[in-house]
C-alpha cells in the first residue's frame, strides 16, 4: 500500500514537471521552423540536454509498485524496414501516420515477450498521449526529435533508448541503417507483464449483434496504405502494407483478430523532422467514431476516451459495449472527415 502511494505522488510530480516543460517549450516558440534538427538515423542518439535545460527525472521508480506494466515499442514501417520481427506476438499494435504521409507502428506487449522485436524508430509527441492509459509502461524506441526528448523524460513512462539500454539493442543483418536496429524485449521487462497490465479499455467476448459482412477494408495515408482481407480459414484478418502481403522476418504472415479503424483528429504537432516536415500529432483523447472487424463482419461503433489516463472505450449504435475477438488487435488511426 505504501509503494502505491509514493508511486503515485512520483507520477503527480513528473506530470506536473511534463506540463511545465510543455508551458516553456510553446513559450519560447518551439516550432522548429529554421532550426535544423538532427535525423532520426536510427543509432540510439538520445537528443536530450541543451545548455541551461533540466536533468532528466531519475527519481522515477524502475520497478514497478503493483508488478510490471506494459512494454511499447516504435516500429519502422516504411518499405526498407519489412519485413518486421516479433510484431506477431504483440497484444495490440497502434499504427499512426507520421512525417511525409507515411505510418509508423506502436507494439504494445503483455502476455508474450519474444526474443526480438524491430526495426526499432523513434518516438513521436502523440505516444506520450497515447501510453497514459497504461500505468508506468516502458518504452523502447531509438530516439526522438531534440525538443521533444525533455517531455519524454519527464513523462509517466520509462523511456529506454540504446543509450539508456545498450545490452538490450543489437543490430540486425539484411537491412541498412536506419533499419536494423532490433531489441531484446527480455532485457527491458524481465517478467511477462501479463494480460492485467493491458489497461486500454478493450473489452473481449463474443460479437454483438448486427454488422455487416465485410472481407476486406482498406486504410490511406497521403503515402501508405494498409488492407486487411478476412481469411475464413484462419478466422484472422490478413494484413497488407502498400500492396503487398506483410509477413514476420520469419515467414508468418500478420493476422489479427479484430482491427479497428479509429477516426481521430489529426493536427500539427510543435515539432519537424530534419527537412522541416511538420509532425503530425494523433489526437486519441475525446470521442468520435470507428470500425471494428472481426468475424468477417464490419461494425460502425462509437469510442470514448475521457482523459488521457482512461482506456478507449468502444460502444455499438445502442451504447452496448463493444467485444473484440480473442487475440491480436489492430488500431490504426485514421484521420477524421
Amino acid at each position: 500500500m505504501v509503494g502505491t502511494e509514493q508511486r503515485t505522488r512520483a507520477r503527480r510530480a513528473r506530470t506536473a514537471a511534463a506540463l511545465l516543460t510543455v508551458t516553456g517549450l510553446f513559450a519560447a516558440g518551439c516550432t522548429g521552423h529554421g532550426t535544423p534538427v538532427p535525423a532520426d538515423d536510427g543509432r540510439g542518439q538520445l537528443h536530450t540536454e541543451r545548455p541551461g535545460s533540466s536533468p532528466p527525472d531519475t527519481a522515477r521508480p524502475s520497478a514497478k509498485a503493483d508488478g510490471p506494466s506494459v512494454l511499447a515499442v516504435k516500429i519502422d514501417n516504411v518499405r526498407e524496414a519489412r519485413p518486421q520481427t516479433g510484431l506477431d506476438s504483440a497484444d495490440v499494435v497502434y499504427a499512426e501516420q507520421v512525417e511525409g504521409g507515411l505510418s509508423r507502428l506502436m507494439a504494445v506487449y503483455a502476455t508474450k515477450l519474444p526474443k526480438a522485436v524491430g526495426p526499432v524508430r523513434s518516438a513521436r509527441e502523440s505516444d506520450l498521449e497515447l501510453l497514459r492509459q497504461f500505468d508506468d509502461p516502458t518504452l523502447a524506441f531509438s530516439g526522438a526529435q531534440g525538443k521533444l526528448m525533455p517531455l519524454i523524460n519527464r513523462a509517466p513512462l520509462d523511456a529506454r533508448t540504446p543509450e539508456k539500454a545498450s545490452d538490450a539493442y543489437f543490430r540486425g543483418a539484411g537491412k541498412v541503417v536506419p533499419h536494423n536496429l532490433y531489441l531484446r524485449p527480455k532485457r527491458l521487462v524481465p517478467v511477462t507483464p501479463g494480460a492485467a497490465a493491458l489497461t486500454n479499455g478493450f473489452r473481449y467476448g463474443p460479437a454483438p449483434a448486427g454488422g455487416t459482412a465485410d472481407t476486406s477494408e482498406t486504410v490511406r495515408y497521403p503515402a501508405a496504405r494498409f488492407a486487411f482481407t478476412w481469411s475464413q480459414s484462419r478466422k484472422r484478418w490478413l494484413v497488407s502494407m502498400d500492396g503487398a502481403p506483410d509477413v514476420t522476418a520469419d515467414g508468418k504472415r500478420l493476422a489479427p483478430a479484430t482491427v479497428v479503424v479509429q477516426y481521430v483528429k489529426v493536427r500539427k504537432s510543435a515539432f519537424h523532422d530534419f527537412l522541416g516536415n511538420n509532425t503530425p500529432y494523433t489526437v486519441t483523447v475525446g470521442s468520435g467514431k470507428a470500425k471494428v472487424l472481426r468475424d468477417g463482419r464490419a461494425y460502425d461503433v462509437n469510442w470514448k476516451r475521457a482523459k488521457a489516463t482512461d482506456g478507449t472505450e468502444f460502444t455499438t449504435r445502442d451504447g452496448s459495449p463493444m467485444n473484440f475477438a480473442e487475440g491480436q488487435v489492430w488500431v490504426v488511426f485514421a484521420k477524421a472527415s
